[in-house]
């Protein structure tokens, strides 16, 4: 199910190389009132620091909106993924809208910025010393 068409060419600020990569995934957000909202979207190039998804549905998610992505089951063995990708939810940040649709006034993409510095680790707490 997933189309691979090979890496993007590397833009020289980009910390990490991007693949182009079309799967499957399902976005997850509170909107403004607090409601829980979801949206079926693909997938269109993946990163360690990111994703490009285009949604074909009419809605529309603020820009800086915190969301969270989540490949379809059968995407998830896709080889070169980042490992968090694999693993389950990934909490990402709208970073950047795609081009606007006429038809509908929505935006066709969403560039996300994945909340998790890639190839760090989480850290445990520092043991501390006490004062006697």
């Amino acid at each position: 199910m997933a189309t691979r068409l090979g890496p993007v060419p590397n833009h020289p600020q980009r910390a990490s190389e991007r693949q182009h990569v079309s799967l499957p995934a399902r976005l997850t957000w509170k909107d403004a009132s607090g409601a829980v909202r979801f949206t079926s979207v693909t997938t269109r190039d993946i990163s360690a620091a990111g994703a490009f998804v285009e949604a074909d549905n009419a809605s529309c998610i603020p820009l800086y909106r915190i969301v969270h992505l989540q490949l379809e089951r059968g995407a998830r063995e896709v080889g070169e993924l980042p490992e968090r990708l694999r693993e389950g939810r990934v909490l990402s940040a709208v970073w950047r809208l795609g081009p606007m649709r006429s038809s509908r006034g929505t935006p066709a993409g969403y560039a996300l910025r994945f909340l998790v510095e890639p190839g760090r680790e989480q850290l445990t707490a520092p043991s501390m010393a006490v004062a006697s």
